[in-house]
């Protein structure tokens, strides 16, 4: 019996949860660190009168730098192992986010927020990666939607220092917070294994059962009962990690649509949330009632992340992605069309449901398209393509707000968001796979 389907086999434990929360963490982590430039943003602009331009420069800067540490992320992962790049990226960003608390003009503030995002984009394919790999078949698209649910309780944190510390003691001490991570690598580097199905991939099968034989004695399973032969390895571990195999027959299809998803779903999430604190104060409410209502608005996110979690395994990732983009357009049109403060809130937590809901789903569904030998390199160029999208977002938005003016260019806005929101939602509709019940060793060999 190879790796894979002794990991298959396991029944869902307290392990599987462990390392539910132990991903999680890191991934919250992650998340409070993206959501702090958008609660500092106007602090920060109005300190240093900072145009709109270069507010959506410096919202857009991290992204960038988050898309290129995704690809060197995925592929250093592929090549060096998960667990060694998941503990290097948080020391990296977290050192980097505390020194951005100590930035002393717009240029210094710029070069380290990009490489807070190199850290922060690197870790995305690996959490995800891993938890695909130690996760069964039957409840795999579940966790994972469950460890991106942390990242709205890292919003939530982002949301409430911005709220609580950002208007009193400045945004300086919301970076200086951020730097938390650096010390939660230390835990992890006791607390996390290394995938057995990478260790398997790379010849290190002896290393691979030892830590399948501890799993397997923590979820109350025999290894002494399990005969496992080095030939059983699965076909797969012949594949090497290019990025000509993302395009190749096999995977062309699936790389498209990951892309399509990645760019759209990031366009119009760090489109709204970037500016969406900014957009309130144009409409008029005072910075701490718009952090409040931003807050309440975030509170969305996590009834959103686990109905996505039931539904996943309960109609599949492409019926559950599509709906979810669908309403998410939905709602971002009604948000347009909001004149009261209760319309806002309401349709804000509609946004923040559908929107996070379909992140969950992607987070999902992307490691599950490739084979181990290129899953996170798979993984690491769909997230960079999707770093495209969040690039561009904050800055049209800017130049949208700069030529039309604050009130004309509102609603038109998120009529955009509404567009891509449809597209992409086509785009998975027409390319996407269904994937539920499948082992990601059947998935590889599917065209």
């Amino acid at each position: 019996m190879s790796i894979a389907e002794r990991l298959e086999r396991l029944p869902l434990s307290a392990f599987h949860y462990k390392m539910l929360f132990i991903c999680g963490i890191g991934w919250l982590f992650d998340a409070m660190d993206v959501g702090l430039v958008s609660f500092v943003l106007p602090a920060v602009g109005k300190e240093w009168h900072l145009t709109a331009t270069q507010m959506g420069a410096l919202g857009s800067i991290g992204l960038l730098g988050m898309g290129l540490g995704a690809v060197f992320g995925g592929s250093l992962s592929d090549l060096w192992g998960r667990k060694r790049v998941f503990n290097y990226t948080l020391i990296f960003y977290g050192l980097a986010t505390f020194l951005a608390g100590l930035s002393t003009n717009y240029a210094m503030l710029m070069v380290l927020r990009f490489l807070v995002g190199l850290g922060l984009g690197a870790e995305v394919p690996v959490a995800f990666t891993l938890a695909s790999e130690f996760s069964p078949v039957q409840y795999r698209g579940r966790m994972a939607v469950l460890l991106e649910s942390f990242w709205a309780f890292g919003w939530i944190a982002a949301a409430l220092i911005g709220y609580l510390a950002v208007p009193h003691w400045g945004w300086r001490l919301a970076f200086f917070i951020g730097a938390l991570p650096a010390l939660y690598a230390a835990v992890l580097r006791r607390a996390l294994p290394e995938s057995p199905r990478y260790l398997e991939k790379i010849g290190k099968e002896s290393e691979a059962r030892a830590i399948v034989e501890s799993i397997e004695r923590s979820c109350g399973v025999d290894p002494g009962k399990v005969a496992t032969s080095p030939a059983a390895a699965t076909a797969e571990t012949s594949v090497k990690a290019t990025f000509a195999d993302l395009w190749s027959s096999r995977y062309a299809r699936r790389t498209l649509c990951l892309w399509i998803l990645w760019f759209g779903i990031n366009f119009s999430y760090y489109g709204i949330v970037t500016w969406l604190p900014s957009l309130m104060v144009g409409k008029g409410f005072a910075i701490i009632k718009s952090f409040e209502y931003v807050l309440i608005m975030t509170l969305g996110q996590v009834p959103g992340y686990f109905s996505a979690a039931y539904l996943v395994e309960k109609i599949g990732r492409k019926a559950t992605l599509v709906s979810y983009l669908i309403l998410s357009g939905v709602a971002a049109y009604m948000f347009s069309l909001s004149t009261t403060t209760s319309q806002i809130i309401w349709w804000g937590l509609a946004v923040y449901f559908f929107n996070l809901g379909a992140w969950g789903v992607l987070y999902a569904y992307t490691p599950e398209m490739y084979p181990t030998a290129i899953r996170a390199t798979g993984s690491g160029w769909a997230s960079f393509c999707g770093r495209i999208g969040a690039i561009l977002a904050p800055v049209i938005v800017g130049q949208m707000i700069v030529v039309m003016g604050q009130a004309k260019a509102y609603p038109l806005i998120f009529v955009l968001f509404t567009a891509v929101f449809v597209i992409t939602a086509l785009g998975m509709l027409a390319l996407g796979i269904e994937t539920k019940g499948k082992t990601l060793e059947e998935l590889a060999g599917i065209r």
